[in-house]
């Protein structure tokens, strides 16, 4: 098996370069990489493409290098200028490519620059290091600008580009858990919005939807794969109800109690159906054919050729049902199946 490479963080990379930059001014030396250590005590040797000394400061270039992990950005160059202030604080501020907190919800007030608590400990622990006492520190992620629409910052309410993210300053390998994490803040971010009721939705079809019948856009939660992960935030969060939006193959098997619905884990979309639809008088070599079908899609147009519709109902209720029961009733659930053309196939709501 592969080892993969870990890394560093953009976080590490933005105290790695306050800290070549602090030596410039401090010592003159243009150093080509730095030592620092992680804030799960991991040693980090990281490289430095440039440092340079300024009016007032100094600039230092670092390029983000994220190992094996899928990050996106890897290569990106984060600069980072400091300057020495009056006074015995460490003043953040967000350059070109940095986003600002417009929501509340999150780690940081709004207004203030999205530069994490993580990596602002990071700064700081450099910074004792010199002796510092009032320092300015901006950091700038040029590519953030287009990069942070790949993201989820602007649902976030993280606007004008990325975050400076991170909890240790070690990036290691992109793990399940540390992706499903990530998705957990926009319900901290739709309830400090003060809404109550959220809609669940696995991908943009369900999306599209949620937007087309009017549900609040901030209510609305991407949950990718992590249906049942999400719902347990969203409990643990005292969340009130959930409406699950989403393609009939994705929700099917929330039906048949899958809750985290990646094809390579569980794929019992046209089982599912196929039981349903049997369920609802489908004489057996259509249930045969549901089971020979390529996709759900295809089932679907079996059902429609037997006018059997009415087993939406069912099965969104049954996925209604099992979702409540998988947070043991902690919260309600309705359901909303859809197809790929956007219609809407069944729900559990009279």
């Amino acid at each position: 098996m592969k080892n993969l490479r870990s890394s560093y963080t953009t976080g590490a990379c933005a105290a790695a370069g306050v800290k070549a930059a602090l030596i410039l001014l401090t010592t003159g030396t243009v150093v080509e990489t730095v030592d620092i250590t992680a804030l799960d005590g991991t040693p980090l040797t990281i490289p430095v493409a440039r440092v340079e000394k300024l009016d007032g400061g100094a600039r230092a270039e670092v390029i983000k290098f994220s190992g094996d992990d899928p990050d996106i950005t890897n290569g990106a160059s984060v600069f980072t200028t400091v300057r020495k202030i009056f006074g015995n604080d460490i003043i953040f501020r967000a350059g070109i490519g940095v986003g600002h907190v417009t929501k509340p919800g999150l780690q940081l007030p709004v207004g203030e620059p999205a530069i994490n608590p993580a990596p602002r400990k990071m700064i700081q622990s450099v910074a004792a290091e010199f002796n510092v006492d009032g320092l300015e520190v901006e950091i700038s992620i040029p590519a953030g600008v287009e990069l942070a629409k790949r993201t989820l910052n602007p649902v976030l309410g993280v606007e004008g580009g990325l975050s400076i993210i991170g909890t240790t300053g070690v990036l290691r390998p992109m793990s399940e858990d540390a992706f499903k994490n990530s998705l957990v803040p926009q319900i901290d971010v739709a309830k400090a919005a003060g809404f109550s009721e959220l809609i669940f939705v696995p991908g943009k079809i369900g999306e599209t939807i949620a937007r087309r019948i009017g549900f609040p856009e901030g209510a609305i939660i991407q949950t990718s794969n992590f249906i049942g992960f999400m719902l347990e935030a969203a409990s643990e969060r005292d969340v009130a109800k959930v409406i699950l939006c989403g393609h009939i193959g994705k929700l099917a098997k929330v039906a048949a109690g899958v809750f985290h619905t990646h094809n390579r884990v569980a794929d019992c979309r046209l089982e599912t159906l196929a039981a349903y639809a049997a369920a609802e008088g489908l004489p057996a070599r259509e249930v045969q054919k549901i089971l020979d079908a390529n996709t759900a899609e295809d089932a679907a147009q079996i059902i429609a050729a037997n006018h059997l519709e009415r087993v939406y109902k069912k099965i969104a209720a049954r996925a209604s049902l099992r979702a409540e029961r998988y947070v043991y009733g902690k919260l309600k659930v309705n359901t909303i199946l859809v197809d790929y053309a956007g219609k809407i196939l069944g729900t559990d709501n009279d």
